[in-house]
């Protein structure tokens, strides 16, 4: 299977480089090309994957490499002309979140992907961490999520705000895990250190009750990138980092009070382990099981792109399908119009530079 990257900045350098090592390994693929306008960043892949690097996807095309597949990991606002004419050429996509700047465009990838019977399978990692794989087998009922997403300043996502660079990941996790339409949402975000939103909390409430807090922010001190939810007399947690996953069940022992609380998401997992953590002459507080699946060890990229190898092969439907991106992207583009009528209502322009 002959396979290329289009950008080679930070997310396209990692993903030539997991291409060149299932090539490596005898996977059945060979990476032969890549797309990078930027000199420097060309001059750097071509000699470090020792493949031809072209300025755009058209001349990569005119190469007639004859490609079978492709990742696409160009800014976003780049992502439906490069993503469409790769299609149009016959070629599978692997396309990084999110699948596009717009619903239009999203929806117009979609239609021609569905045209030139070709996969469109958008980059959404998180759904390849091991500690999300081991867990959806799991899942009874979620009833509420807390999901936090902190990261350092970085300038490298300057063309899109923290929800479509951070949070769209847990979004997408929550929407499939939730599996339920919105029904209300309310969020607010601020400009930091860029011109867009750097740090937004949001709460959605599904048709199913469910409720979810997300908290994304790219201007903090330290790195966290974990999700939290309940379900009846279940506690998830789950460490993306750490690709870590452990489960609190609560057994006909425990009290009513803190059943209730716990099920109201009142009580958090500091105060979950401190309970656990009470002796007594009987040992641990009672009713309180917790249990640490076996999470089988994986790099959440080169799972990912496993995945889509396999569906290139198969033609079967990808693990992540468009629509499921098409979903996430309209709840963060729904998110991005509570943050702008809040900050209205909020007279926080002060915040906002005057074109924003």
């Amino acid at each position: 299977m002959r396979v290329a990257v289009a950008g080679a900045g930070a997310f396209g350098r990692n993903h030539l480089r997991v291409y060149r090592e299932l090539e490596a390994a005898d996977s059945g693929v060979a990476l032969v090309g890549a797309v990078e306008p930027d000199a420097a960043r060309a001059a750097d892949a071509e000699q470090r994957f020792a493949i031809p690097v072209f300025q755009t996807v058209e001349e990569l095309l005119r190469a007639d490499l004859r490609l079978d597949a492709a990742s696409v990991a160009v800014p976003t606002i780049h992502h439906h002309a490069v993503a469409s004419a790769l299609l149009d050429a016959g070629i599978d996509v692997l396309l990084e979140k999110p699948l596009a700047a717009s619903l239009p465009e999203a929806d117009d990838l979609t239609a021609l992907a569905g045209r030139r019977s070709r996969i469109l399978q958008p980059g959404h990692l998180e759904r390849f961490n091991p500690a999300v794989l081991a867990v959806q087998a799991k899942l009874r009922r979620p009833m509420f999520f807390e999901a936090h997403r902190l990261s350092v300043f970085s300038p490298r996502a300057f063309d899109v705000d923290v929800v479509l660079d951070l949070m769209i990941h847990d979004l997408d996790i929550v929407l499939t895990f939730a599996n339920s339409p919105v029904r209300e949402m309310r969020a607010v975000g601020l400009p930091i250190l860029s011109p867009r939103v750097d740090i937004a909390n949001v709460r959605v409430e599904f048709e199913s009750g469910c409720v979810a807090n997300f908290t994304a922010s790219r201007v903090s001190t330290e790195r966290v990138r974990k999700l939290r939810f309940f379900e009846p007399r279940q506690y998830i947690s789950i460490d993306y980092a750490r690709r870590d996953l452990l489960i609190i069940r609560l057994d006909q022992a425990v009290p009513a009070a803190i059943a209730a609380a716990i099920a109201e998401g009142r009580v958090d997992a500091a105060a979950l382990a401190h309970l656990a953590s009470a002796k007594s002459e009987a040992g641990p507080a009672p009713g309180l099981n917790f249990v640490k699946p076996t999470v089988t060890p994986g790099e959440p990229l080169r799972l990912e792109i496993e995945s889509f190898l396999d569906s290139v092969r198969s033609r079967q439907e990808p693990r992540v399908t468009a629509r499921q991106g098409r979903e996430a992207l309209a709840l963060a583009l729904e998110i991005h119009s509570s943050m702008a009528s809040h900050a209205v209502r909020a007279g926080l322009r002060d915040f906002f530079e005057p074109s924003a």
